[in-house]
């Protein structure tokens, strides 16, 4: 007669096909209404720049924390690679598409959420390079935020980075982008409890001193 007690079912057991659509379809539209939200934010505030101010102006807006000052950035985020626009005109095309196509993989909303900044950061970015002066592709990039001791930079940058941390803390916790946990308790994988043998028995004890 076979006593032992039934193992009981895992919590990280995938979820029925149906549960993991209705999943998916979430996760993808948070990625898309953030993208969307983050490439307007990004578009309307420096609209709002290029029409209100000249390019070298600085307005004190929390003085001495925050600063807006009008700049022209052909480098990267935060001013990185000033020269080589061209580059990153294409690495931000690349990160755009390939968000893209991964989309459909996506069952996490916290994913959801980190490549949705990432993607509207990037496609906000990659309007100014394409679009701007001095030519298409070569674009610079409109920068206005400053603060002490650091880079002047936009909302497309801001939502790069916080959406880039953000995949790194979901890393970090273990959790993928179709919503699994891939950390397990080492002590669950690596066997049978102390104290059991291999078929789930109790091993037997060491007499006493």
């Amino acid at each position: 007669m076979d006593n032992s007690t039934p193992t009981p079912p895992s919590q990280d057991a995938a979820p029925p096909p149906a549960a993991r659509g209705r999943v998916a379809w979430r996760a993808i539209g948070v990625l898309a209404a953030l993208a969307v939200v983050a490439y307007l934010a990004d578009q309307l505030t420096k609209l709002w720049v290029t029409s209100t101010m000249t390019e070298g102006d600085r307005i004190a807006v929390i003085p001495p924390l925050v600063h807006w000052y009008y700049i022209r950035n052909s480098g990267a985020a935060f001013s990185i690679g000033e020269n080589v626009t061209w580059v990153f005109s294409i690495i931000m095309t690349v990160v755009a598409v390939a968000i893209i196509v991964y989309a459909r993989r996506v069952r996490s909303i916290g994913w959801g959420v980190a490549l949705g900044l990432v993607l509207g950061g990037a496609l906000g970015n990659l309007t100014d390079r394409l679009f701007r002066e001095p030519s298409f592709g070569m674009g610079h990039v409109v920068d206005f935020i400053q603060l002490p001791n650091f880079a002047i930079f936009n909302v497309a940058d801001s939502c790069v980075v916080s959406g880039v941390a953000l995949i790194c803390l979901l890393t970090l916790l273990g959790i993928g982008a179709d919503g699994t946990r891939h950390a397990k308790h080492e002590a669950r994988a690596d066997g049978p409890a102390a104290g059991t043998g291999s078929g789930g028995e109790e091993r037997p004890g060491t007499p006493g001193a």
